[in-house]
């Protein structure tokens, strides 16, 4: 080839990639499952001046195209800022001055490609395309994880959690999730299951997979709920029997045993009742419980759970037997 050619070559390619001080910025490469949206984050540079010279540059066209180098003219495009045919797939979110970012919807096996954008101005010397490009990959479905949002898979009654579902590498964005506890599903149908005021039903093993998708199945996440978190009874009937029983009465033992729900783990406004009618009290208050006493129990015992007023009913119910026994045995009277 003789060395005019050469230069009329590298002048055609000059115009056809751009010039010194343009650049369109992608960024790492993106894998997606078939079926799911991926965005292509691009921003882009232009020319202030063309020989030296200030000019107005306007960017009168913009287009990504596929597997080709240089996008230009009649290249198929996947986008085409003047073409009213566009893959509806293919949604240009940027504009005309620096983002060219692409969403791609509904992933395809034909979206595995390196994609590239190039702009056009109303001056050639200033059109350019970024020939780096952006590779993305699109995989039929990876076995999907399971990350909680504890370390471990131990809960309270009452306790919440949450349960996220993801492919370790390629993005699932708005592919319909199943949701499933020991191999039974379960209404959710999006990445993020939230499971609030645990049960002991909610105890099991929970798995997630892409829909109608088998393969993505993931490995069990095994979650576990204490039927009662205010056991062991044993523990809690020692702290009621280790108070002084000269420091007893009818308002002690029904305050000791909201005390006690507090201090098991309880979220319960009764936590100052320790020191508000705790023994040291009671030996300077000798006295029977009042109108106003009584009032203020009713009050809080109608705003406790169920399972909350039964607990405090039976441990009072361990005080009083314990406490008719010794007087039985010493014969005090009752305060």
């Amino acid at each position: 080839m003789a060395v005019w050619d050469k230069k009329i070559l590298w002048a055609v390619m000059l115009v056809l990639t751009g010039a010194l001080g343009q650049r369109v910025n992608y960024p790492d490469p993106v894998c997606g499952v078939k079926g799911s949206t991926v965005l292509l984050p691009c921003s882009f540079n232009t020319l202030k001046s063309v020989n030296r010279r200030e000019v107005l540059i306007e960017i009168i066209r913009v287009v990504w195209c596929k597997n080709h180098e240089i996008c230009f003219s009649l290249t198929p495009s996947v986008y085409d800022s003047k073409s009213n045919n566009n893959n509806s797939r293919y949604r240009y979110l940027g504009d005309k001055k620096r983002n060219c970012t692409l969403q791609i919807s509904d992933l395809q096996k034909e979206d595995d490609a390196t994609f590239r954008f190039r702009m056009e101005a109303n001056d050639v010397r200033a059109s350019f395309t970024g020939q780096s490009g952006m590779r993305v990959s699109v995989v039929d479905g990876d076995q999907m994880k399971i990350r909680s949002s504890r370390d471990d898979g131990e809960f309270k009654r009452g306790e919440a959690v949450t349960l996220n579902c993801f492919a370790a590498i390629c993005t699932i964005h708005q592919l319909e999730v199943t949701w499933f506890r020991d191999g039974h599903a379960l209404s959710e149908t999006g990445p993020a299951l939230h499971l609030s005021n645990l049960t002991a039903k909610d105890s099991g093993k929970y798995t997630c997979g892409l829909k109608r998708n088998e393969r993505t199945l993931s490995i069990p996440y095994s979650l576990h709920v204490e039927e009662n978190m205010h056991k062991p009874w044993n523990h809690a009937g020692s702290l009621l029997l280790s108070w002084p029983q000269d420091c007893l009465s009818v308002l002690d033992i029904i305050l000791g045993a909201f005390c006690l729900k507090c201090l098991s783990g309880a979220i319960c406004s009764f936590c100052k009742c320790l020191i508000l009618h705790g023994p040291d009290k009671r030996r300077k208050q000798k006295r029977f419980p009042g109108v106003q006493d009584i009032l203020f129990l009713t009050q809080y015992i109608s705003t406790l759970p169920t399972d909350s007023i039964h607990d405090v009913i039976v441990l009072t119910g361990v005080w009083f037997f314990q406490l008719a026994s010794q007087r039985r045995v010493t014969r005090r009277p009752w305060r």
